[in-house]
Protein backbone atom coordinates (compact mmCIF):
# COMPACT_ATOMS: atom_id res chain seq x y z
CA UNK A 1 0.00 0.00 0.00
CA UNK A 2 2.89 2.55 0.71
CA UNK A 3 4.57 1.79 -2.74
CA UNK A 4 1.38 2.84 -4.65
CA UNK A 5 0.86 5.72 -2.57
CA UNK A 6 4.39 7.19 -3.25
CA UNK A 7 4.03 6.48 -6.69
CA UNK A 8 1.01 8.15 -6.70
CA UNK A 9 3.07 11.16 -5.05
CA UNK A 10 5.93 10.90 -7.37
CA UNK A 11 3.53 11.08 -10.05
CA UNK A 12 1.44 14.09 -8.77
CA UNK A 13 4.77 16.16 -8.25
CA UNK A 14 5.17 15.77 -12.53
CA UNK A 15 8.30 13.62 -11.42
CA UNK A 16 9.30 10.85 -14.10
CA UNK A 17 9.82 7.35 -12.83
CA UNK A 18 13.05 5.99 -14.65
CA UNK A 19 13.22 2.70 -12.41
CA UNK A 20 10.57 1.17 -9.99
CA UNK A 21 10.71 -2.73 -8.11
CA UNK A 22 7.98 -2.73 -5.65
CA UNK A 23 10.10 -5.92 -4.73
CA UNK A 24 13.18 -4.03 -3.57
CA UNK A 25 10.99 -0.82 -2.35
CA UNK A 26 12.81 1.64 -4.88
CA UNK A 27 11.85 4.34 -7.33
CA UNK A 28 14.43 6.23 -9.11
CA UNK A 29 12.96 9.35 -10.41
CA UNK A 30 13.88 12.77 -11.86
CA UNK A 31 12.69 16.29 -12.72
CA UNK A 32 15.26 17.84 -15.25
CA UNK A 33 13.55 21.23 -15.11
CA UNK A 34 14.22 21.21 -11.47
CA UNK A 35 18.20 19.77 -11.45
CA UNK A 36 16.60 16.51 -9.79
CA UNK A 37 18.31 13.42 -11.48
CA UNK A 38 18.03 9.81 -10.54
CA UNK A 39 16.84 10.78 -7.01
CA UNK A 40 16.36 7.05 -5.21
CA UNK A 41 13.35 7.11 -2.74
CA UNK A 42 13.11 3.94 -0.51
CA UNK A 43 9.86 2.43 0.85
CA UNK A 44 11.78 0.90 3.92
CA UNK A 45 8.84 0.56 6.29
CA UNK A 46 8.71 2.73 8.84
CA UNK A 47 10.56 5.46 6.93
CA UNK A 48 10.53 7.01 3.66
CA UNK A 49 14.22 7.88 1.89
CA UNK A 50 15.48 10.25 -0.38
CA UNK A 51 19.06 9.83 -1.52
CA UNK A 52 20.68 12.30 -3.68
CA UNK A 53 23.81 11.44 -5.12
CA UNK A 54 25.76 14.48 -5.91
CA UNK A 55 29.39 14.32 -6.10
CA UNK A 56 32.48 12.08 -5.03
CA UNK A 57 35.48 13.19 -3.35
CA UNK A 58 38.83 13.28 -4.56
CA UNK A 59 40.38 13.23 -1.28
CA UNK A 60 39.17 13.78 2.52
CA UNK A 61 39.13 17.66 2.81
CA UNK A 62 38.45 19.35 5.84
CA UNK A 63 37.11 22.73 4.25
CA UNK A 64 34.73 20.80 2.29
CA UNK A 65 33.27 19.13 5.77
CA UNK A 66 33.02 22.05 7.25
CA UNK A 67 31.06 24.03 4.48
CA UNK A 68 28.95 20.85 4.40
CA UNK A 69 28.29 20.55 7.86
CA UNK A 70 27.65 24.68 8.24
CA UNK A 71 24.84 24.30 4.93
CA UNK A 72 22.99 21.63 6.82
CA UNK A 73 22.05 24.15 9.21
CA UNK A 74 20.42 26.41 6.47
CA UNK A 75 18.47 23.33 5.05
CA UNK A 76 14.79 23.20 5.88
CA UNK A 77 14.53 19.44 4.95
CA UNK A 78 17.23 17.22 4.94
CA UNK A 79 20.99 17.04 4.75
CA UNK A 80 24.27 16.20 3.29
CA UNK A 81 25.91 12.68 4.12
CA UNK A 82 28.78 10.46 3.11
CA UNK A 83 28.25 7.04 1.95
CA UNK A 84 28.95 3.99 4.29
CA UNK A 85 33.05 4.39 2.01
CA UNK A 86 33.03 7.72 2.71
CA UNK A 87 33.91 8.79 -0.97
CA UNK A 88 30.85 9.88 -2.04
CA UNK A 89 28.30 13.09 -0.72
CA UNK A 90 24.44 12.56 -0.98
CA UNK A 91 21.44 14.64 0.22
CA UNK A 92 19.56 12.15 2.04
CA UNK A 93 16.19 13.05 3.67
CA UNK A 94 13.69 10.62 5.63
CA UNK A 95 9.70 10.49 6.31
CA UNK A 96 7.73 8.59 8.30
CA UNK A 97 5.80 6.94 6.04
CA UNK A 98 2.36 5.80 8.14
CA UNK A 99 1.28 9.24 8.11
CA UNK A 100 2.44 10.38 4.87
CA UNK A 101 1.15 13.11 3.02
CA UNK A 102 1.44 14.74 -0.26
CA UNK A 103 2.49 18.15 1.24
CA UNK A 104 5.66 16.93 2.80
CA UNK A 105 6.33 14.32 0.16
CA UNK A 106 6.36 17.58 -2.06
CA UNK A 107 8.34 19.92 0.50
CA UNK A 108 11.38 17.17 0.39
CA UNK A 109 11.24 17.47 -2.84
CA UNK A 110 11.02 21.31 -3.12
CA UNK A 111 13.83 21.22 -0.33
CA UNK A 112 16.28 19.55 -2.74
CA UNK A 113 15.59 21.18 -5.94
CA UNK A 114 15.71 24.71 -3.80
CA UNK A 115 19.29 23.62 -2.53
CA UNK A 116 20.20 22.54 -6.12
CA UNK A 117 19.80 25.79 -7.68
CA UNK A 118 21.14 27.62 -4.41
CA UNK A 119 24.32 25.74 -3.65
CA UNK A 120 24.95 24.23 -7.22
CA UNK A 121 28.04 26.21 -8.18
CA UNK A 122 29.60 25.07 -4.43
CA UNK A 123 28.67 21.60 -5.38
CA UNK A 124 30.56 21.93 -8.53
CA UNK A 125 33.33 23.80 -6.87
CA UNK A 126 33.61 20.48 -4.43
CA UNK A 127 33.43 18.18 -6.88
CA UNK A 128 36.79 19.00 -8.11
CA UNK A 129 38.76 19.40 -5.76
Amino acid sequence: MHFLNVEKYILDTGYSIKYKSKEEGIFVIENLADGVQNLIVGVATPVLIFEQYLFTLQADNMQIFKALLMKNRDIIHGAFALTDDGSKVIFRYTLQIHNLDFNEFDAALNSLSLLLSEYSEQLIQFSKN
